[in-house]
């Protein structure tokens, strides 16, 4: 931070009228709600059990956001930092639980493969190998982006940085609206280990450790482990459970001192995750004849429903001296990825919709940056990025035609009613008996006497890999002693190739409702002989492109005094070309290339500390102009992707944290979001989600918390935590469909205890959704395609025990 003029008293009284406005303001903001913790030093557990005042400084934790070290008090953006000891203050291992404390961030979790992480707005949720992302995800340097594998257990943990805003100059091509930094402990030359070990409800368990050793005169050694599983919220009527957690996860580091000031750290990650399945449900009733959405599941799969995904990276991290005034830095990475996955996307006891998801990936990254820094007016950085990745998803289907033949009569009748009238009559058939049964009228197509087979199968794969090549600087210029100018440029050119193949049903396998409607001329949703579902490729597809960018930054920041900084700042964000394969009317297919979706966000923002370091508070207002939006849409039968033109995003963001006393502190977040499509494209033209929220997106959302230790002398002491996240409504789906959609609610959280011998031992009870609000973190879906939306339910109250140690 730069030093303020100390001789003018006038000054100093303007900046404490301006500290105490900004305190007043905020905390007359408390009753709509805040936003989390930006913190670092923030609160930390009770296994340390420090005062809450000295616990609260929030912006002094130092980060490295923009490839230096600084307090998050002197970094221009919109930054919140979370210290690993603020993590296990409040029990955060998983990436969605951490979104609720995060302004502007949320993160939807069906299962580790199908996460979507939405940043003011603006969500990456696509699976598929050949979709670029919106948002990046980071891990020790290393972009770990891709949908598929971007949900990582947060375990260890030195912070996590959420930046919010395009960042492409920091982070590269995928952070068109944000990216989350997630920075683990690495080895010291101290030895010291602890854990943290949890019981609760529905078989939950949940071990973390770590140990940390020297192991020579220059060399340093790190181990920490993760194991988390619970049984499943849901019952299975069908067999097994549904929504439960079973991951394991070992880190082990080194690191190498190769000098005074140099150093290189060596990191290899590995997690498995294996829960089982999914509860996509839909509002058929189950075989009991409950509609209850909360209640017992009928997923006809039954146990076979699940996941196991495997992700190994290894990563090494150099940073040498070369001089009083340069560093290099060095980020190489390796990352490879394998998931399978089953799911039932009819969310009933039909055997109907069976679908399969695996997906695999392999990646290389070499960074390499030089970093500058005299003492002077000026610091920045130069360097160049290599990223490679090649991936893959294939995605099998299997069907009972004699029920999928019942649920598309309705579709095609829509489309063809004098074919569907002939052939089945004017009545849709139920897809249930009166006694909760499949009903299945049917075993032949009408009039063709072709046998309908209850075992059909098909199915399709995609392949996507990316080549990119990026060279990019960053600076900021001290103008004077209380106005820095900050600019940042990156460039990039990538050959990105797609491919895309359908796996036509055959043999045993054979369909017959696709022929049949063939030859009566209703194709349905893509139903094209000779398959069911998939329009047939013949073969192999592909495309490819080359292409050249930009992103950029520019900021200028006011040093009001060493506790208050303001900044003002506009970026561009990219989000890269997509390849897509559009099928026609006819069943044909066409190539199309949507153009790289483009983001300008304009910013302001006040960040700052008070009162003896005891009140921190952090605001910010945007506006997001987004162009060539890319989206699904439903048209002449089918989901194609298409250019969904211009969208918009104003907003605020409001953090703060109050220090009551030596041992009692409250932190508030709020986020307001008006994320919405615009009325007309760039050309002028009505849009189809015309004035239309994002999904993903809610308007409102807050998260406040108490933060309150009581000494009992002889080194105890009692810590009581409550805490409360809410968002207002939430839309799934872009066409706004009310029926898909969660309205407001809110989530209490406690966690209390004891901690012993001056933090050394903690014992502790600990709650999650206390007041067991139901709730929906989905709606939709692939059954949505089908007439059978399906709705995934939120976890309902856990609870439990817990038992720290360090040593």
């Amino acid at each position: 931070m730069l030093n303020s003029n100390s001789g003018a008293s006038a000054s100093k009284l303007r900046h404490r009228r301006l500290s105490l406005s900004v305190h007043c303001l905020l905390l007359g903001l408390a009753p709509l709600a805040v936003q989390a913790q930006q913190q670092a030093d923030a609160p930390a557990p009770a296994s340390t059990a420090p005062s809450s005042a000295n616990a609260i400084n929030l912006n002094r934790i130092v980060v490295t956001a923009q490839k230096r070290e600084q307090q998050v008090i002197d970094v221009p953006i919109s930054i919140s930092a979370y210290s690993g000891n603020f993590l296990k203050t409040l029990g955060i291992t998983h990436m969605d639980d951490l979104s609720r404390y995060a302004p502007g961030v949320q993160v939807q979790v069906q299962s580790p493969n199908t996460p979507g992480i939405a940043i003011r707005g603006i969500t990456s949720d696509d699976t598929a190998s050949n979709t670029p992302g919106r948002v990046s995800v980071f891990q020790d340097g290393v972009d770990i982006s891709r949908a598929v594998g971007s949900i990582v257990a947060l375990y260890d943990m030195d912070r996590i940085e959420v930046l919010r805003g395009p960042q492409g100059t920091l982070f590269g091509r995928g952070a068109e609206s944000g990216a989350l930094s997630l920075i683990s402990n690495k080895a010291s030359d101290t030895t010291a280990g602890g854990f943290t070990t949890e019981f609760g409800n529905y078989s939950s368990r949940m071990l973390t450790g770590y140990f940390n050793t020297p192991l020579g005169a220059n060399v340093d050694g790190r181990v920490a482990i993760y194991d988390s599983a619970h049984d499943g919220y849901i019952r299975n009527l069908a067999g097994g459970q549904l929504n439960g957690e079973d991951t394991r996860a070992i880190r082990a580091s080194l690191h190498v001192k190769t000098g005074d000031q140099s150093g290189i750290d060596v990191i290899a990650n590995y997690q498995l995750d294996t829960p089982p399945g999914t509860d996509f449900r839909s509002l058929l009733p189950n075989r009991n004849g409950s509609t209850d959405l909360f209640g017992d599941a009928d997923l006809n799969e039954g146990s076979a429903l699940g996941i196991r995904r495997k992700i190994y990276s290894l990563t090494a991290l150099g940073s040498f001296r070369l001089d009083d005034n340069w560093t290099l830095n060095t980020i190489t990475g390796l990352r490879r990825l394998d998931s399978t996955e089953s799911f039932d996307a009819d969310g009933s006891q039909l055997d109907m919709l069976n679908f399969g998801n695996h997906s695999r990936s392999h990646q290389a990254s070499q960074e390499v940056r030089f970093n500058y820094d005299s003492g002077g007016r000026f610091t920045g950085f130069v360097g160049a990025n290599y990223f490679y990745e090649n991936g893959s998803q294939v995605v099998p289907f299997h069907t009972d035609e004699r029920s999928l033949l019942v649920d598309l009569i309705p579709l095609a009748r829509s489309l063809d009613p004098g074919v569907v009238n002939l052939l089945f009559g004017p009545t849709d058939p139920p897809l249930l008996t009166s006694n909760f049964q499949p009903n299945q009228p049917y075993s032949v197509i009408p009039l063709l006497n072709s046998p309908l087979n209850p075992n059909e199968s098909e199915g399709f794969e995609n392949h996507g890999s990316t080549r990119s090549t990026e060279l990019f600087a960053d600076g900021t210029w001290r103008v004077s002693d209380r106005f820095d100018i900050t600019g940042g440029l990156r460039v990039s050119h990538e050959n990105i190739t797609a491919g895309y193949q359908v796996f036509d049903a055959s043999g045993a396998n054979a369909a017959s409702i696709g022929s049949a409607f063939a030859l009566f001329g209703a194709g349905v949703n893509g139903i094209t002989a000779p398959n069911d579902l998939f329009a047939p490729t013949h073969g192999l597809l592909t495309n490819a492109k080359s292409t050249n960018s930009m992103v950029g930054r520019l900021i200028g920041s006011w040093h009001v005094n060493d506790d208050v900084n303001a900044y003002v700042s506009v970026s561009r964000g990219r989000r890269p070309d997509a390849l897509t394969f559009n099928v026609n009317p006819d069943g044909s297919y066409t190539k199309a290339v949507l153009p790289a979706e483009t983001l300008w966000n304009y910013e302001v923002g006040i960040k700052g500390v008070a009162f003896e370091n005891t009140f921190a508070y952090d605001l910010s207002a945007f506006y997001y102009n987004y162009t060539n939006f890319q989206s699904q849409v439903y048209r002449n039968g089918q989901y194609i992707a298409v250019n969904s033109g211009r969208a918009h995003s104003p907003g605020f963001e409001a953090s703060l944290q109050q220090a009551f006393g030596d041992n009692v502190s409250a932190f508030f977040n709020y986020s307001y979001l008006h994320a919405r499509f615009d009325g007309t494209d760039q050309n002028g033209n009505p849009q189809q989600y015309a004035g239309n929220h994002l999904r993903l997106a809610p308007d409102n959302s807050a998260s406040l918390g108490l933060l309150w230790n009581v000494p009992l002398g002889d080194g105890r002491a009692f810590y009581f935590r409550p805490s409360y996240t809410w968002h207002s409504r939430v839309y799934f789906e872009d066409d706004n469909n009310p029926a898909y959609a969660q309205a407001g609610y809110g989530l209490l959280n406690l966690r209390t205890g004891v901690s012993l011998e001056n933090g050394r031992w903690d014992l502790g009870l600990w709650g999650s959704n206390l007041s067991n609000r139901k709730y929906l973190i989905d709606g939709g879906n692939t059954g949505e395609n089908f007439g059978l939306p399906t709705f995934i339910p939120g976890a309902p109250r856990t609870f439990g025990v817990s038992v720290s140690g360090k040593f």
